[in-house]
């Protein structure tokens, strides 16, 4: 069978990535990065005006390794980290793996609520984080002992933990290889609350220098970024650019209208580019000059890549991938027809995908079934979690929960969820925590939460409520679910509240979700921005089904 020019493009990547081959491990990059670039520039984070070259990441984060060693932490030891994007966080990163230690990376929109769940569920030894988080800190109820004293991070400024100056050589005494547990990544999940993948220093690497094969296909040097880098899409946009001696130019704060000057004002080849920029920024003439080459456009619809490659003359491309995998599916420059056809790729380098029917049998081609991926430096499985890794794995197949079709040509396209996942602006919200949360009020009997289209965040978190016998709404509004909500993090809130007398029902008494329509909603739904009631023609079409 002859293959389709996007699969000989994808085997060309695998083939160089295989000749280049992959550092030990994690300090042997970067060690490696250092003496080959020295003073070039690795970051920028512009909007603060802080650089960090090659030899001062390598060289700083070998000081802040050598400190943390002294205090105590060694390898195996689990430290959390709550900083926002700036040099803190990846020089921090990057000690940590240096002494071989496990980094948890926590969101910074975390409540105390959160930070009880995963610094207990984790167990972290340590906790690093800005003193702009000292009020979630304390409003922890349930606090490890060992967290009382936190190392706190003021402006930016890693303090004592860089006391001593750069330092050129640093050895833990101890080995630190790839196969080092280097990531408890927390990531959504859909049975409960946030579930560790455990990541080793080896994913990072195959990640890293897999996704780098695909900028040097488009000869992209200059890297633009603005995923927080407490998640795994900020780690490794970074460590791509690194694997590339390229720069990545870092945006602590976002601004779609400011997004594509600052393409052009850092002659950026490649970002992730957000779809709602092509309503929110009208078309200019400087759009055809812009000095993009590739972007990411993550869940796209076809026309609006079409539209994005036209207007700025660069090549869009969907893809999939999941934390617990890494990179799963990469879609190549040559998919031709492909792109009709809304596909997000083919396998990438080291991954293996197959999809799999309800009997447990691979479907034939252009049939749905559930995508399944394994390879090389996949995760190694859930902390702590063996129901959950019962419930994920096939063998050594991993099951991400999304269905999926694959052409004979290999290509794959997503056709939904069997996840109950809401992805709003590109945050993992577990329906089921939201769930759980609402129904800690004592008014509230049973709650759903699920997704609704949005034109600017492609989901918005939709709560219908269910109230407890003896309550009605005048002892539980609209307003006070919503104040009632505020106990989850800003981004789990949500957009639209409304009440139900009861839900539709599976055979076995569960809510059945997909069955909810307006009918069973009981009075108005109120939009959580403005506490306004939204007409009914908005409430149906939000309510398709």
């Amino acid at each position: 069978m002859t293959k389709h020019p996007g699969q000989i493009e994808v085997d060309g990547l695998a083939a160089n990535l295989a000749a280049s081959g992959f550092p030990e491990s994690l300090p042997a990059f970067c060690a490696e990065q250092a003496k080959k670039y020295g003073e070039a520039i690795a970051v920028d984070y512009f909007q603060d005006g802080v650089q960090l070259s090659y030899r001062a990441l390598h060289e700083r984060s070998n000081r802040v390794a050598a400190n943390l060693l002294a205090l105590g932490y060694r390898k195996g030891a689990h430290i959390a980290v709550m900083l926002p994007n700036g040099p803190a966080s990846v020089l921090l990163w990057f000690a940590i793996m240096k002494i071989g230690a496990v980094i948890v990376p926590v969101n910074i929109a975390y409540g105390g609520k959160e930070l009880d769940y995963i610094l207990n569920q984790s167990d972290a030894q340590a906790l690093i984080l800005g003193d702009q988080f000292r009020d979630a800190f304390d409003a922890m109820s349930k606090r490890p002992a060992l967290l009382d004293t936190p190392i706190v991070v003021r402006n930016g400024d890693l303090g004592a933990l860089e006391e001593g100056g750069p330092l050129a050589d640093f050895d833990p005494g101890y080995p630190v290889v790839a196969t080092d547990l280097a990531n408890l990544q927390y990531t959504s999940g859909t049975t409960g609350f946030p579930k560790g993948c455990m990541l080793t220093q080896d994913y990072w690497i195959v990640l890293s220098h897999s996704i780098a094969q695909v900028h040097n296909h488009y000869g992209n040097r200059n890297l633009f970024f603005w995923a927080p880098f407490f998640y795994m899409d900020g780690q490794w946009s970074f460590l791509s650019a690194m694997a590339i001696g390229g720069k990545a130019i870092v945006a602590s704060k976002m601004s779609l209208t400011k997004f594509l000057g600052w393409m052009h004002e850092h002659d950026a080849h490649y970002c992730v580019l957000p779809e709602p920029i092509l309503k929110t920024v009208p078309p200019a003439p400087e759009d055809a000059n812009i000095p993009l080459k590739f972007v990411h456009a993550f869940g796209w619809r076809p026309s609006a890549r079409a539209e994005a490659e036209a207007r700025f003359n660069l090549a869009a491309r969907d893809s999939f991938g999941m934390t617990e995998v890494g990179p799963a599916i990469i879609c190549p420059q040559n998919s031709q027809e492909k792109l009709e056809n809304n596909t997000c790729g083919i396998a990438a380098p080291y991954r293996e995908t197959r999809v799999v029917g309800d009997d447990g049998q691979e479907c034939a081609p252009g049939d749905p079934g559930e995508l399944q991926i394994r390879g090389r430096a996949i995760m190694l499985g859930y902390y702590k979690r063996p129901d959950a890794n019962a419930d994920s794995f096939d063998g050594d197949w991993f099951r991400s929960g999304d269905l999926f079709v694959k052409d004979e040509d290999g290509y794959h396209r997503i056709v939904g969820r069997l996840k109950e996942m809401i992805k709003r602006a590109g945050e993992n919200i577990s329906a089921t925590e939201v769930e759980t949360a609402m129904r800690e009020a004592p008014q509230i009997a049973e709650a759903a939460a699920f997704a609704v289209p949005d034109d600017m965040r492609r989901e918005e978190v939709m709560v219908l409520v269910k109230l407890a016998e003896g309550f009605s709404e005048a002892d539980m509004p609209a307003t006070a679910v919503k104040n009632h909500a505020e106990c989850l993090a800003a981004f789990k809130r949500p957009r639209y509240i409304g009440f139900v007398q009861e839900f539709p029902r599976t055979a076995t008494n569960k809510i059945a979700k997909s069955q909810i329509t307006v009918s069973d909603v009981s009075g108005p739904i109120f939009d959580c921005q403005s506490m306004a009631q939204i007409s009914e023609k908005t409430a149906f079409d939000l309510l398709k089904r």
